[in-house]
């Protein structure tokens, strides 16, 4: 069995060297793999095509929670869902000098990217988008600075403002499979999660988008979720891993164990050799210990500091990390 999986990976490093990615059968063989030490084989291959395709730098960002609290919609995850009582904290969009000043501490922080981000459907307050456009304009002017956002569902008439206002890249996660997204999200469905590709594109923008794992899909499922971001052509994925919290429809849903999210960055990596693996929220109670490995796993990039409503990681314990593991956080003079 191990020289099996040994001549398997082998195989399909070549073909990915290329540009080649894995097939749908290959990357759920990919994994099914189940052997210790298997499972660290097909890291050192994956670790060798970030580095082929990706250097030695890792793309670090950060977000902000603009404005938290009351989404309309009914995320099965989401802390900040009208749907469930939580403890999340809800308020209003946050001022210009309030996202700046988050702004500026992530470029300390050795992060370049960074993202406003605000809970519901999308942005429907004129005063509001105005506000965030206006903000994004300043980001845009500091040095070394990429702007990016995730503001829901917009217009294209919206995306194109924020374009023009300098934003660089567009989030918005898949979240999941299309054959599973009915069992975490009904108030909206996936086609239109879909179709905001179409916009971000007509107006210009990169494409951050990914989903969640760990949320009951199967395996399959997973890369079901990979192959449609391959079709999407999207420029960054962002990796998370569900972090079950108190009063939302999967509080009680497990974590995955950490082998397993391993195998499934590398999983990613082979599907989509040359984009952006990011590595994001959950990683911390999901990967424990492990969080170094993510990028022998292929991982490129990573989220750090704070996410959206739980806390992550002192962005200098990343950048040491990074650093002792020896790569280099990508810091470009100018975006």
């Amino acid at each position: 069995m191990l020289f099996t999986n040994e001549h398997f990976i082998q195989k399909l490093t070549e073909k990915a060297l290329t540009g080649e990615p894995a097939t749908r059968d290959e990357a759920g063989r990919i994994l099914n793999i189940a052997e210790q030490a298997d499972i660290m084989l097909l890291l050192a291959h994956a670790n060798l095509l970030r580095h082929y395709f990706h250097g030695d730098t890792i793309d670090l960002c950060a977000i902000v929670n603009a404005k938290s609290g009351r989404c309309s919609e009914d995320c099965a995850f989401c802390a900040q869902s009208a749907h469930f009582k939580t403890a999340v904290q809800e308020y209003p969009l946050l001022s210009m000098e309030k996202i700046i000043d988050a702004a500026k501490n992530s470029l300390h922080n050795s992060t370049h990217r960074f993202s406003i981000v605000t809970s519901g459907r999308g942005v429907s307050a004129a005063e509001d988008f105005e506000s965030i456009c206006a903000t994004v304009e300043q980001l845009a002017a500091m040095p070394a600075m990429a702007p990016c956002s995730s503001l829901g569902i917009l217009s294209g008439e919206q995306f194109a403002r924020l374009k023009l206002a300098g934003l660089k890249r567009y989030h918005h996660n898949l979240e999941t499979a299309e054959s599973f997204y009915g069992s975490i999200c009904t108030t909206h469905s996936f086609g239109q999660r879909a179709a905001t590709v179409m916009a971000v594109r007509a107006a210009g923008l990169e494409l951050c988008r990914g989903g969640i794992l760990g949320l009951g899909e199967t395996p399959a499922q997973r890369v079901e979720l990979a192959l449609t971001l391959r079709e999407l052509d999207v420029d960054s994925v962002p990796l998370n891993f569900l972090n079950p919290l108190a009063g939302t429809k999967l509080e009680h849903q497990p974590l995955l164990p950490p082998l397993e999210i391993l195998k499934a960055i590398a999983m990613f990596r082979f599907v989509l050799p040359k984009k952006d693996i990011r590595v994001c929220g959950g990683r911390e109670v999901n990967l424990r210990t492990l969080q170094p490995l993510m990028y022998l796993a292929g991982a490129n990039g990573a989220m750090t500091g704070n996410y959206l409503t739980t806390a992550g990681r002192d962005p200098a314990t990343d950048v040491r990390e990074i650093l002792d593991f020896g790569l280099a956080p990508n810091i470009p003079q100018q975006v």
